[in-house]
C-alpha cells in the first residue's frame, strides 16, 4: 500500500511539534475514518495542507509508537456508537509528535446508520504522558512484538482489572489528578450524582462542550 511505503520511508524524529496547546485540533471523517475535513489548527500542527489530508485515512498520522490495541479498541467503541477518549501520539508530516486526547461526536442518517466521526483533539500535559503513559504503550508494543496484538490487549485487560478502571476511566483519573494539582480545577465541585455523570461532566469541561 502507498501509505504504508510512505510511512515506512518517512523519518521518524524524536521531537516534538511545536504548537499552541490551547487550540483544538479538529476533523471530520466518514464511517471509514477517510478525512473530509481538517481545521486550520490540525494543518498547522500535522504540516500536511488541506488538499494532501482529503481523502486520506486519518491514519496518515499514525506513529509508529502508538500500539495497534489502542485503535482497536478506539474503533471497536466508535462502531457500537459509543464515544472514547484515547491518548494518541501522532506523527507530522516533519516526522516530529505530538500527544493528543480524543473526543468524537457521531453523525447518524435517517436509517440511524454512522455516516461521519467529528474529531476534537486537545494536548495532554507532558507529565501524564511521561509517567504513565509512555511506559505503558511501550510494554504494549514490546508484547505486540512478541506475541501480536491479542495479547497485548490481554495485557491491557489485566492492567485496567488491577486499576480497576476502565481505560477512558483511567485516563480522565489521570489528567484530572494532574489538573488538579496545577489549581486548574481549583474551583471544580463533583455537583453531578453517579460516576458516570461525573466522568461525562469532566470531558464535556475538558473538551468545552
Amino acid at each position: 500500500m502507498n501509505q504504508e511505503n510512505q510511512l515506512q520511508n518517512r523519518v521518524i524524529i524524536d521531537k516534538e511539534v511545536t504548537w499552541d496547546k490551547t487550540q483544538v485540533i479538529m476533523s471530520k471523517t466518514n464511517a471509514f475514518g477517510i478525512i473530509e475535513y481538517a481545521n486550520e489548527v490540525f494543518v498547522d500542527v500535522c504540516g500536511y495542507e488541506d488538499y494532501e489530508l482529503m481523502g486520506q485515512p486519518h491514519n496518515i498520522i499514525r506513529h509508529p509508537d502508538m500500539p495497534k490495541v489502542i485503535f482497536k479498541v478506539l474503533w471497536e467503541n466508535l462502531k457500537q456508537g459509543k464515544n472514547f477518549h484515547a491518548v494518541v501520539k501522532n506523527l507530522a508530516k516533519s516526522g516530529r509528535y505530538y500527544w493528543v486526547i480524543t473526543d468524537f461526536e457521531i453523525a447518524r442518517d435517517e436509517n440511524d446508520v454512522i455516516v461521519n466521526y467529528f474529531a476534537r483533539r486537545q494536548s495532554v500535559p507532558q507529565e501524564v504522558i511521561a509517567m504513565h503513559i509512555e511506559p505503558l504503550y511501550k510494554k504494549l508494543l514490546q508484547i505486540e512484538a512478541a506475541s501480536g496484538v491479542e495479547f497485548s490487549e490481554k495485557y491491557l485487560i489485566g492492567f485496567l482489572e488491577e486499576k480497576k478502571r476502565s481505560y477512558v476511566e483511567y485516563i480522565k483519573e489521570l489528567i484530572f489528578e494532574h489538573e488538579k494539582s496545577q489549581s486548574k480545577f481549583a474551583n471544580y465541585v463533583e455537583e453531578e450524582d453517579g460516576e458516570e455523570e461525573e466522568h461525562r461532566g469532566f470531558f464535556s469541561r475538558l473538551f468545552g462542550r
